[in-house]
């Protein structure tokens, strides 16, 4: 069988996500309350998906066009007016409220406190891949989680998946034109070694091929890091980092030949070790964008 080019993230995509940080949380301990943070956040995400009516629901013909044309339908500069962001994020806030420690209310609370338009320049920073405010830095992947609810709830809306990107926005996500965060190596026997992107804000994946760069597409000076031998079978995660020795950049894959649960956001976030080192060695650029984690510029 020819392997789908374009997923659509399943309805309880968050809820599973949650199940994969709580299992990172136990094997990589030094980020053990971090990942467990997130894995609360993901839960609450997956609640505020389910129980909340967005102000804004596209008509069944809203995307026909952009589909016909091989566009992305949730474009995320078309669609940013018609999100109601201040809605989703106190949707996303009240599913979390009950679960989070003394450490993280205070952030609740300030965002809380926000104005409509102080969220919206929060939101614009997340969407833009930006860094934002100093003082505000620590607020936005709570709007970010927030977006990613609005964004993935859109693709359900979708009567199709879109087609595969060609040309030069194929590393692109077709569902809304964000970049990907990182890519899975699938294990399924009928797609076994098959390659997708994901991308981090709606969690559209789609297919690429291995071994080019998923940046500048070139094949001819890649290199794959990891913080393991290939042979330790020991290593907690089995991260690696795609590197292109053409652009500078990397992108980390996960292979679920070597662990079946592997999922890019989740998995992203518990292997920072591996960007501590390649961030040490200065020869290449992150290029995954994960808007779960702001980047000091």
């Amino acid at each position: 069988m020819h392997p789908p080019e374009v997923r659509l993230p399943d309805d309880d995509h968050f809820a599973r996500r949650a199940k994969r940080l709580r299992a990172l949380a136990e094997r990589v301990a030094p980020l053990g309350d971090f990942l467990r943070f997130m894995a609360q956040l993901a839960q609450a995400q997956q609640v505020a998906l389910e129980r909340t009516t967005p102000s804004w629901q596209p008509g069944p013909e809203a995307f026909s066009l952009a589909l016909e044309h091989g566009m992305p339908p949730l474009n995320v500069q078309a669609l940013r007016g018609d999100i109601g962001i201040r809605a989703e994020l106190d949707a996303l806030l009240d599913a979390l409220e009950l679960h989070v420690g003394q450490a993280q209310r205070p952030l609740l609370d300030t965002l809380r406190k926000l104005s409509a338009e102080e969220i919206d320049r929060l939101a614009d920073d997340v969407l833009a891949g930006e860094a934002g405010d100093e003082r505000t830095r620590g607020l936005m992947p709570l709007v970010a989680a927030a977006l990613q609810v609005a964004w993935l709830r859109l693709t359900h809306t979708l009567p199709q998946a879109p087609a595969r990107p060609v040309g030069e926005v194929r590393t692109l996500c077709p569902s809304c034109g964000s970049p990907p965060l990182a890519s899975v190596i699938e294990a399924d026997p009928q797609y076994n070694g098959v390659r997708y992107l994901q991308c981090g804000l709606c969690a559209t994946q789609w297919y690429l091929e291995r071994s080019i760069c998923s940046v500048c597409e070139q094949s001819g000076k890649l290199d794959y890091l990891s913080l393991a031998e290939e042979s330790d079978t020991t290593a907690p995660l089995p991260a690696q980092a795609e590197a292109c020795g053409d652009c500078g950049s990397y992108l980390k894959i996960f292979p679920r030949t070597l662990d079946a649960d592997a999922e890019p956001l989740a998995d992203d976030l518990a292997s920072l070790a591996l960007d501590l080192l390649i961030d040490e060695e200065g020869r290449y650029r992150r290029s995954g964008t994960n808007p779960l984690l702001i980047v000091n510029a």
